[in-house]
This record gives C-alpha cells, sequence and structure tokens, in this order.
C-alpha cells in the first residue's frame, strides 16, 4: 500500500506499518498476537508518523508497554515515551481547567456535560491520557451560550466568534475558545451546533438521560454511554471516518463495556435518524479492528444493505489519514448513503449543503443577519474546497 503523494509519508509503502498499527489498537488483540510480529521489518519512523497523524500514539505506546518494547529501537522507544509524557503532561492541564470551567458554569446556572475527548479515552482504555485529542467539548443548552461566552473570557478565554456574532443569531460549527499564549482549546456546542445530526439532538433527553463519570477523583457530567456512543458514531460518519483513532474508540468501548444497552443504543441512533450511522461504525470495528459486533445488533447491521458498502469505501481512503479526501461528488453521496433512504439522504444532503458555519459568513459582515447570502455560499466555498479532487 503506497499512500498518495499529499500525505507526509508517501515516500514508503505503508502496508506493514498499517497493519500492524490496527493491530495494536485492536482490543482484542493480545500482547502474545504483537509479540509474533517481526519488529525487524517495520520502518519504525513510519510506523510513530502513521500513529501520530492517525491519533494512535496513545493506543499504540499503551500495547507495546505490555510487551516492554521488546526489540523496538532505543531512539524510537525515546521518541515515542516523550510524545506520550507531553500529552500527559497536557490531560493533567486540561483536566484541571475542564473542573474550573463545570465548577464556574455550575455557579452560574448552565448546566453542561464532557462529550469526546477524555471523556472517551476513559471509556474505551481506562486512562484520560490515553488517547491523544486537543481541545475539550462541552454540551449545553443552546439558551445558555451567550452566558457561557461572557463567563469564558472571564475565565481568561479568548472567543473565536464575538459576542456580536453570537447577538445576531448566527450559529458557528461550534463555539470555540482559546486562552491566549497557550494551547489550551475549549469548545462549546448545543443542540444547534451538532449539524450532522440527521434530526435535531434532542437536547432535554440528553441532559435527563445524563450521569456522572469519576473522572481524576472528581465526578463530572457526561451524557450517558448509549448517548455517548451515538454521538461517536456521527462523529465519525461526519468525518468520513478517516482517522483510526474514531474507529478504535469505538472497538474499545464495545470490547470494554458489556454493560451497553444495544436495544436503547439502537432506539436513541434511530430517534436522531443516525441508525446507519451506528451500523457503520459497528462494522468497521468488526472489520478493521476483529471487534465482533455485538449480538443484540447483528440482525439490523446485517439487514442494512448499504453498510459493506460504505465500510469498503472507509477502508479504503482511511489509510491516508483524511490527506486524500474524497472529491466532492464521493463525499455527497457517501452522506446521502449514510442517512440511510433516498428522499431522507437527499434532504440531509441539502440541509449540510446550505447550512452555513463561520467559514461561509461574509468577510465584514460576520455580525450581519445575511443568512440567505452565507447559505447560498456555502455550496460555492465546498465545491472550491473539494470539486476539483479526483
Amino acid at each position: 500500500m503506497t499512500l498518495p503523494a499529499s500525505t507526509p509519508f508517501s515516500a514508503a509503502s505503508t502496508e506493514k506499518e498499517w497493519q500492524f498499527l490496527c493491530l495494536c489498537a485492536s482490543p482484542v488483540a493480545s500482547h502474545q498476537d504483537i509479540s509474533r510480529i517481526s519488529f525487524g521489518d517495520l520502518d519504525w519512523n513510519v510506523l510513530l508518523e502513521l500513529a501520530e497523524e492517525h491519533g494512535a500514539l496513545g493506543v499504540l505506546a499503551m500495547r507495546l508497554k505490555e510487551i516492554d518494547f521488546a526489540e523496538i529501537p532505543a531512539a524510537c522507544r525515546e521518541k515515542l515515551q516523550a510524545r506520550m509524557r507531553a500529552q500527559q503532561l497536557f490531560t493533567l492541564s486540561m483536566t484541571a481547567e475542564l473542573f474550573r470551567i463545570l465548577e464556574e458554569f455550575s455557579g452560574a446556572g448552565i448546566e453542561a456535560v464532557l462529550v469526546k475527548g477524555p471523556l472517551v479515552s476513559l471509556l474505551a482504555y481506562g486512562d484520560p491520557a490515553v488517547r491523544s485529542y486537543v481541545d475539550l467539548d462541552l454540551l449545553l443548552r443552546h439558551r445558555h451560550i451567550l452566558s457561557a461566552t461572557r463567563l469564558m473570557m472571564d475565565l481568561g478565554f479568548a472567543p473565536d466568534i464575538p459576542l456580536s456574532v453570537i447577538e445576531a443569531g448566527k450559529v458557528p460549527g461550534e463555539y470555540l475558545f482559546k486562552r491566549p499564549g497557550t494551547s489550551q482549546i475549549v469548545e462549546l456546542h448545543t443542540e444547534r451546533t451538532f449539524r450532522y445530526y440527521p434530526r435535531p439532538l434532542p437536547v432535554e433527553d440528553y441532559f435527563a438521560r445524563r450521569r456522572r463519570v469519576l473522572l481524576d477523583g472528581q465526578e463530572i457530567p457526561a451524557l450517558c454511554l448509549e448517548d455517548e456512543f451515538t454521538l461517536n458514531s456521527i462523529h465519525g460518519a461526519k468525518h468520513f471516518w478517516e482517522r483510526l483513532m474514531w474507529v478504535a474508540d469505538i472497538a474499545a468501548i464495545v470490547a470494554r463495556h458489556p454493560e451497553i444497552d444495544w436495544q436503547c443504543t439502537a432506539q436513541y441512533a434511530n430517534d436522531v435518524g443516525a441508525a446507519r450511522m451506528l451500523h457503520v461504525a459497528l462494522q468497521l470495528a468488526e472489520s478493521l479492528l476483529r471487534v465482533p459486533i455485538p449480538a443484540p445488533m447483528k440482525g439490523a447491521v446485517a439487514r442494512d444493505a448499504a453498510v459493506p458498502r460504505l465500510c469498503r469505501q472507509v477502508i479504503r481512503w482511511l489509510p491516508s489519514a483524511g490527506y486524500a479526501p474524497p472529491e466532492l461528488r464521493e463525499r455527497a453521496i457517501f452522506r446521502m448513503r449514510m442517512r440511510g433512504g433516498i428522499l431522507a439522504g437527499a434532504l440531509y444532503l441539502l440541509r449540510l449543503s446550505f447550512s452555513p458555519t463561520e467559514e461561509d459568513w461574509a468577510e465584514g459582515a460576520e455580525a450581519k443577519n445575511s443568512r440567505l447570502r452565507d447559505a447560498l455560499q456555502r455550496p460555492l466555498r465546498l465545491f472550491k474546497k473539494y470539486g476539483a479532487k479526483e
């Protein structure tokens, strides 16, 4: 397998390294399975680069630690361990920031729950520092976004979206905040920012079903396991499953949490029009990482005739880690099929194509309420970005 020239590791064939990375990312692969690989056949620099691009360095380090880093070149081992120390320090700083934000939000009467990031790392691997992430994601009700933005500013974060834009009623892809001089990023999401949910996110149901999870000795609010699993299935579909870490998260949660209520998961996914997205997530975990589809879901996945083709597409473009994205037509057809049904798929694609985010807002007129102009500008921007790719 030689990756396209646009990837940072295109100079060499990466077939062996890719297969080894998938083996390490599989929660059902034993350390004996890993030990049987001829490490001398691997290009370790390519492997580490491949793992980093796929967000899987932590999983790779975790699995190699099981075999005491045997036969791994010293320079690569030191590089990997140094990267993991940095990731652990980053996780500690972000966890402390999470606790501070949640405390301030609670004091202001703003309910929020943690999604993705360290929560998924904890659920999938039992450790919030294993999985790499770059920001904290919090879900709150849209009616609280203005006050939450002001509070984040009081906490020293600079908003990517000015208050005037929020007051004008424009909704970005996410409300992003950066702490100046640091790498700390926080994204606030509401029921209006999760555009890739085929149907509106039922925020009140999500809050009603939330639970508390122990993170570094402190309980934090989180979605119930079934809602979090659905969210991650939709998130993977949104990004065309172009990172192995998203498939690895799904596989690890399935393997690690036999208590998941799959009947509820299927119902919650169906409620938001994401049944096929759930099916594809489960099939990818089985096809790529050997985690069996849970028995209660086998029949539904098998009956979904579009799933095999969608998974073949993902498996074809996945190794390039997003550096060779599908061209516009293929993206559009993928999104339609992922939604399920001709009419439902067409309506889903239409909504995504004309639902503007901050990237589509006319420069210099971000705070103006020109939704029609922004909506018409979006498909033109998408065509410029993806239409020329063959």
